[in-house]
């Protein structure tokens, strides 16, 4: 289950351009193929309903007029922390489903989008800030060496289980509002 997301933070604002009240929003956008979608949205739009109850974060999924779709949920850590939560669940609760009994489910997988000038604050000196998250949550990060075509970002793969995942994601969100 191959993820596209991409993180995109607002200009860093200080403190007092926010007057300190306001939570800083981020948005992050996931590429999925069509049948993640679905699990998503689920049976006449349950599930994405539920999503966007349960967490509070403002989901949009792009039209489905070719195999891929863009996810985009925007909202604060917290909001995207739980998103991230559900879907993992979601994704991970349909693994479990499809998968023989006695055979070891797969790790759920996302790869993030995330520009260049910010994978040296995820990585950290010597690979320490990275290897703190991995330490942490228990998920594997991997970030590519090369930057995507013709593009100023590099990816950045994320597998483990679904809570894993969740920690991950608010970790790297957290070293964007940083960096």
């Amino acid at each position: 289950m191959a993820t596209t997301l991409v993180a995109t933070v607002p200009e860093p604002a200080s403190p007092t351009q926010n007057g300190g009240n306001e939570p800083i929003m981020l948005t992050v956008r996931l590429i999925m193929q069509g049948k993640e979608v679905g699990s998503i949205i689920g049976k006449k739009g349950d599930h994405i309903k539920n999503i966007r109850e349960g967490s509070g974060a403002k989901i949009n999924i792009s039209d489905g007029s070719c195999p891929e779709r863009i996810v985009t949920i925007t909202g604060t850590i917290d909001t995207i922390h739980k998103a991230f939560e559900m879907i993992c669940n979601k994704f991970e609760e349909d693994l479990q489903n499809n998968q023989p009994q006695g055979v070891p489910r797969p790790p759920i997988t996302f790869r993030l989008i995330m520009p260049a000038s910010q994978c040296g604050s995820l990585i950290g000196k010597g690979g320490s800030k990275i290897k703190e998250i991995r330490e942490i949550t228990g998920a594997s990060i991997q970030v590519a060496s090369e930057m995507l075509p013709n593009s100023t970002e590099r990816a950045v793969t994320v597998s483990g289980t679904s809570d894993a995942l969740a920690q991950c994601i608010v970790h790297i969100c957290q070293v964007m509002l940083e960096d």
